[in-house]
């Protein structure tokens, strides 16, 4: 996975994403454009057309989002629209039409005290093979806001990763009916990652400023024995936490709160098959580990997140040849944050045949353990 170390303004940071990360954008670029015109028979004009109806409310928002697109654009040599679209094909591809919206996926985990004395959550991203030459690892260092470390697909500028104020953020998909005009989850994404605390990144989140469904892991340490994760269900129309447990919880790829439910469809057909049943085993271990009175640490996560029950629709997803081509997806990569240490663990490819590299921050910037 490449790694870019980004610094400066908004657009600059953008432009040396776009000139460092060319080749991965236009492989982003090649993936969506191939998977909505196949799918759902929308060509490229369309969809940037889609994606531009986001363009008042990204700006009233935070206008640095819209320079470190344009700066990502003018990088790789696009326009400001092929940016957008890509940071908006949540929106895109995973609301309308259940029959032919995209299976997504992802299995998220998070765990703090009194369970264990750090605060660290983790996924497995489950999405199309293709991807896997689109992932970019970016350091961002920034003026006036936290410095940020993220996993992302080349040309999305928020995804999943965490800051230097102990604070991060996983994905859970959710296809759904609905979608507005407001923020896509993307850039909700980014927003977190831009807060410096809890109750700053929450804020950033609620009200409705979401433009479609999902899940937000947010975890977030003070330091030992002092931090929390919560799994955040974000909407058009609301956002709930459903852990209800304070130490742990675990989510998937379907609604679990019954007040987002009452304004959206869940579209997840694959819902009691695969999302189900990953969510149930995730929760297994660590009820396992919980009776055995074993350590939960990164080690503890990576286990997790390689675990092969009911494959190929496991917590680590194997492609099923047996589903249709547009739900066929796998774990493209796995990701571990203790938010305590800001240690970042990383597993480019599948968890349970791949080994992981861990970073951290430091006064000098990213640096690669091993």
């Amino acid at each position: 996975m490449k790694v870019l170390h980004l610094q400066g303004e908004p657009r600059e940071i953008g432009r040396q994403h776009g000139e460092q990360g060319k080749k991965e954008i236009l492989k982003s670029l090649d993936t969506y454009e191939r998977l909505f015109y196949g799918y759902q028979n929308i060509d490229w004009k369309t969809v940037r057309e889609r994606a531009k109806i986001h363009l008042p409310t990204i700006e009233a928002f935070d206008k640095s989002l819209l320079d470190e697109m344009q700066g990502v654009a003018d990088g790789a040599g696009l326009e400001l629209e092929d940016v957008l679209a890509l940071n908006a094909r949540s929106e895109i591809a995973l609301t309308g039409d259940a029959h032919t919206s995209f299976s997504d996926g992802c299995t998220s985990i998070g765990v703090s005290p009194p369970l264990t004395s750090d605060t660290i959550i983790g996924e497995n991203w489950d999405w199309k093979g293709a991807q896997k030459d689109s992932l970019l690892l970016l350091q961002i260092k920034q003026e006036n806001k936290p410095n940020i470390m993220m996993i992302t697909e080349g040309g999305i500028i928020g995804k999943i990763g965490l800051n230097d104020h102990s604070l991060g953020v996983c994905l859970n998909a959710l296809i759904t009916d609905k979608k507005t005009d407001a923020l896509p989850i993307h850039l909700g994404l980014r927003s977190i990652l831009d807060a410096t605390s809890l109750h700053e990144a929450m804020a950033n989140i609620q009200n409705g400023q979401m433009a479609s469904a999902a899940n937000f892991l947010i975890g977030y340490s003070e330091g030992k024995h002092a931090g929390m994760a919560l799994h955040v269900e974000v909407s058009p129309f609301g956002m709930a936490i459903t852990n209800d447990d304070a130490s742990c919880g675990v989510h998937t790829n379907h609604i679990c709160a019954p007040t987002i439910q009452k304004n959206i469809t869940d579209n997840n057909n694959t819902r009691y098959s695969d999302s189900e049943i990953r969510k149930r085993r995730a929760e297994q271990l660590i009820e396992m580990a919980r009776q055995d009175g074993r350590e939960i640490n990164e080690q503890t996560f990576q286990t997790w997140l390689g675990d092969t029950f009911n494959a190929p629709n496991a917590i680590n997803h194997y492609v099923n040849p047996r589903v249709p081509e547009h739900r066929r997806i796998e774990t493209v990569f796995s990701i571990v944050m203790n938010l305590t240490e800001q240690n970042l663990y990383v597993c480019d490819g599948m968890p349970a045949h791949q080994p992981y590299q861990k970073y951290t921050f430091s006064n000098k910037g990213l640096i690669n353990n091993g």
